[in-house]
């Protein structure tokens, strides 16, 4: 009956990793596809011009790139948590908190780009390339924001002491994976918009 049940649980951790990679593969190939359709339009030629980038997104990527950095604090103070080398629960999740905060100030620096090229009568369907920046640039928030719901369910899970290192791992990995993505989605923006 034991054997069992530890063989259910391998397969259904194999199974959830599984689950995980295929989330990303598909993020992935989604911005692939929208990658591709910038490109090809804008080899279309017609009524194509660059735009210049709102500052604010040099300031969100610092802010994006800030919250890995307090993420990994906090996957540090788990573990001395969790081996008992650090006594307080309140360390660790003061650094979820942070990286919590800073990624809801990155959506927020988001929608203050968005204003800003409202501000320069620039909207979804002024031209081609405007229309790629909002997409993009709301897209990607809108994972950053099921990255968010995700701390907050790893806070949750530690606040009652239940956290398990595969859940805050799969929250982090994925967090990691929206930092890099916005670097490349800004070296994209930079280049091509």
């Amino acid at each position: 009956m034991v054997e069992r049940t530890f063989a259910w649980l391998n397969q259904f951790r194999r199974l959830r990793v599984r689950y995980e990679k295929r989330t990303l593969a598909a993020i992935t190939m989604s911005f692939a596809a929208l990658t591709s359709a910038l490109v090809v339009r804008q080899g279309a030629g017609m009524a194509w011009g660059h735009i210049a980038l709102p500052p604010v997104l040099f300031f969100n990527t610092l802010v994006l790139l800030a919250s890995s950095v307090t993420l990994e604090f906090a996957r540090r103070r788990i573990a001395s948590y969790a081996r008992g080398i650090e006594s307080q629960m309140a360390v660790p999740m003061r650094w979820l908190v942070i990286t919590l905060v800073l990624g809801l100030l990155f959506v927020a620096g988001q929608y203050m780009a968005w204003l800003r090229l409202k501000s320069e009568g620039l909207y979804l369907a002024t031209n081609p390339n405007s229309s790629f920046f909002y997409v993009f640039t709301g897209v990607h928030p809108a994972h950053v924001l099921g990255g968010l719901l995700g701390l907050v369910y790893v806070i949750s899970k530690l606040h009652r002491s239940v956290l398990r290192r595969s859940t805050f791992a799969a929250a982090a990995q994925y967090w990691h994976f929206m930092d890099i993505l916005w670097l490349y989605l800004l070296f994209l923006l930079w280049t091509k918009i």
